[in-house]
């Protein structure tokens, strides 16, 4: 997996632009895949970012980098809320809630709807897509019923921040350099 991937998949996550990314890398073992993502969250811890692997098959994982934070925040959304209650899932706290997302992706061989959730989308864009309402936009994410115009200028910060992202890679940054602290840990060094 190399640093381009996860820069054009994730960059606004790693901005702080965005709550969380999917993307798909390639491992030749379990083991492999476990390393590497271990060395990935040493690095983001003290950013606000975390790593884990949402999905495996045939010597590929859906990998899902996310801000905890930021996720925690959304998922409390009253209207959040009540998307993931009726769709089953638990009223605790985030990392069953992950878990619960785990066992839905496994038995379906699609992704569930309130998966947009969990990567910062709108609740009432989440609820437009259930609801098979119409779409006004489309960019990072289906437009339904959120401001439209507030949605275009996020799609166009994201894209921005992926072309920076990826000019600051070309010229030696590391993914740690170019990963934005949201929110200072009392476990990290200022």
């Amino acid at each position: 997996m190399t640093d381009e991937i996860v820069i054009r998949c994730c960059a606004p996550t790693l901005a702080a632009i965005k709550t969380g990314s999917l993307f798909n890398a390639s491992f030749g073992s379990p083991e492999e895949m476990t390393a590497t993502l271990r060395e990935m969250n040493r690095c983001f811890v003290c950013k606000g970012v975390s790593v884990l692997p949402l999905r495996w098959r045939s010597g590929t994982a859906l990998l899902y980098l996310y801000r905890p934070a930021m996720l925690q925040r959304d998922l409390r959304d009253p209207l959040a809320a009540e998307i993931l209650r009726r769709a089953g899932y638990p009223k605790t706290d985030t990392a069953r809630q992950i878990a619960h997302l785990i066992r839905r992706l496994k038995e379906c061989d699609s992704f569930p709807h309130e998966i947009g959730l969990f990567l910062g989308y709108p609740a009432v864009d989440v609820r437009g897509f259930i609801e098979h309402k119409a779409c006004k936009s489309t960019g990072v994410w289906k437009v339904y019923e959120s401001d439209e115009a507030e949605a275009e200028r996020i799609f166009a910060r994201c894209r921005h921040c992926t072309e920076a992202f990826l000019r600051r890679n070309r010229e030696g940054w590391s993914l740690a350099r170019l990963t934005i602290r949201k929110a200072p840990s009392s476990a990290c060094a200022a």
